[in-house]
């Protein structure tokens, strides 16, 4: 069993997954039927959402922080729901800026909007537990389908690879990084380049995340999409689509 803590955000690049790669690992040919929109078809691929998914949710740190701040409830998560394709946690994470710059334009932010913060503080514990039972499912969906990790990150945080979450992204057949690619979910373009890496169509995939704002995108295109809001909820939902785990 996979386990520990995902130290800040992990550079995934790092463990030997460039965003710019065709897939390694040999996929398994196999397909689940699935009733979608009235419309029977197969699946063949299960995507996944890192943070908030696989781990617990990166939010969990900023409520945190907000409370040992006495700062306004939700502030952080409002803030980066603002101007959410231009401000600097986006350009952030497809690497149009640096971390430095991160800071100042993120704390100049936060004081446009009202409140003061430290931007190396409130990153500095960024981080969240692998989720045992949602490794597991990676695993069994990897050896019964195409699988994706779609993740939106950055570079220059300075945080270590750790082995247990190169393992776990090992589990993978393709990992996506905003950071790499210059682009970052909700833009259509992260799904559609997930399906051509993998050779699947978008009707054919199944992707989880915690954020309905990712989600939206990617079932207009015709994916099955679960809302990851508990884990046993989403891994329920999840097999109820896919059918049960592989237990050999």
């Amino acid at each position: 069993m996979v386990g520990g803590r995902w130290a800040a955000i992990p550079s995934f690049v790092d463990a030997g997954r460039a965003a710019d790669r065709a897939p390694t690992r040999a996929a398994p040919p196999v397909g689940r039927i699935h009733t979608w929109r009235g419309t029977r078809v197969v699946i063949r691929s299960v995507m996944f959402d890192f943070g908030g998914v696989v781990t617990s949710s990166p939010f969990d740190w900023f409520e945190r922080y907000e409370r040992a701040q006495g700062l306004p409830p939700g502030c952080i998560r409002r803030l980066n729901a603002t101007n959410p394709d231009t401000n600097a946690w986006a350009r952030l994470e497809r690497s149009e800026i640096t971390f430095d710059q991160f800071c100042d334009e993120f704390q100049a932010e936060a004081a446009a909007a009202g409140f003061a913060l430290d931007a190396r503080e409130a990153m500095a514990g960024l981080s969240g537990d692998l989720r045992p039972e949602m490794v597991d499912v990676v695993g069994d969906c990897s050896r019964r389908f195409k699988t994706a990790c779609l993740t939106n990150n950055f570079q220059g945080f300075g945080a270590a690879q750790r082995d247990d979450i190169a393992e776990v992204l090992g589990l993978f057949h393709l990992v996506l990084e905003s950071r790499e690619l210059g682009i970052r979910k909700p833009d259509p373009r992260i799904y559609r380049i997930a399906c051509q890496r993998l050779g699947v169509e978008p009707t054919e995939v199944v992707f989880l995340d915690d954020l309905g704002v990712n989600l939206k995108p990617a079932r207009a295109l015709g994916m099955t999409t679960i809302k990851v809001v508990d884990p046993r909820q989403a891994i329920d939902e999840l097999y109820a689509t896919v059918g049960p785990p592989d237990l050999g």
